[in-house]
């Protein structure tokens, strides 16, 4: 997420209350989580085992729980709670705003579009031409549809990240300041789920079709002309690239790559990164045509 100004280092410990180490008009430009960090942006990090990932990362304003050596051109704000200030940063810079109607004021919506009785759209909304939003569809706030989208019934777009840090006796959660890009051409399905990036966007690309009761987590990025079947789970940053397919009752974890082209047999669990241009199945995942050899292998075995 970007700020709305150019802040200054000491303007923004000050704001959290924590020490510094770098220029006090360092410049900061925005928040980000660590996939997808840019120059300017600040990075948390609150557990020794990720330091060097974070003070390496493309990031230039680390917010740590210790003072470590800063690297050349970054700075460093010094927190005893990195996760609670990340927060802090989050509630301040894009705060929730209660909508006082089913349709905010805020939102962009071009007359061509067709909206459906019962359906909610938040603040700062947009949504392009020749869209069908069917009825008792939640969008929330700062989530941008193209062109030419149909959403069907009860599926709600913009949702929190699934993002907590255990505590001694509750979960807190990591706020969500992100939001959802719906690009031309999509079709989603009824009762699915799109959360929101929780700082920057859950993207659904060109032309991509997404059964009923679909879920994808946070900061997930799926490509172009994809086909998604339903009760398909999709966990938090994963890259699905274009083209790919996933049949129904899909399990993907989180942080992996299914590249272009790719087709994932129903109820498969993906649990690592996968080849494009080929077919997969089974639990743990392998490719379907191995896996069909290995079933053969046992029931000649059996006989």
């Amino acid at each position: 997420m970007k700020f709305p100004k150019t802040y200054k280092l000491k303007t923004i410990a000050e704001m959290l209350g924590c020490s510094y180490v770098g220029a006090s008009d360092f410049p900061v430009l925005g928040m980000n989580e660590i996939h997808v960090v840019e120059a300017g942006d600040i990075v948390f990090v609150d557990h020794p085992k990720y330091y060097d990932k974070a003070l390496q990362s493309n990031a230039t304003i680390i917010l740590i729980n210790k003072e470590v050596e800063c690297p050349e051109g970054k700075a460093l704000l010094i927190s005893d709670n990195p996760f609670r200030d990340f927060n802090k940063l989050a509630n301040f810079f894009r705060p929730f705003v209660p909508s006082q109607s089913n349709i905010s004021s805020t939102a962009e919506i071009d007359a061509s579009t067709i909206i459906q009785p019962n359906v909610f759209i938040g603040n700062y909304v947009k949504i392009g031409k020749n869209c069908i939003i069917h009825s008792n569809v939640s969008i929330y706030d700062h989530t941008e549809i193209g062109d030419n989208v149909v959403i069907h019934a009860g599926t709600v777009i913009g949702a929190d990240a699934f993002y907590y840090q255990k505590r001694p006796d509750y979960f807190d959660p990591l706020v969500s300041c992100g939001h959802v890009v719906i690009e031309d051409g999509v079709t989603l399905g009824a009762l699915s789920t799109i959360d929101r990036g929780v700082t920057g966007a859950t993207t659904i690309g060109r032309g991509t079709k997404i059964d009923n009761q679909v879920h994808v987590g946070h900061d997930t990025v799926i490509g172009k002309m994809c086909l998604i079947a339903a009760q398909t789970g999709i966990a938090g940053c994963v890259v699905i690239e274009d083209e790919a397919v996933l049949w129904g009752q899909v399990g993907v974890t989180s942080g992996i790559t299914i590249k272009e082209k790719a087709v994932v047999l129903a109820q498969t669990g993906v649990t690592k990164s996968l080849e494009g241009n080929k077919k997969y199945f089974g639990t743990p995942v392998q490719e379907a045509r191995e896996y069909l050899k290995q079933i053969a292998k046992l029931k000649k075995q059996e006989k």
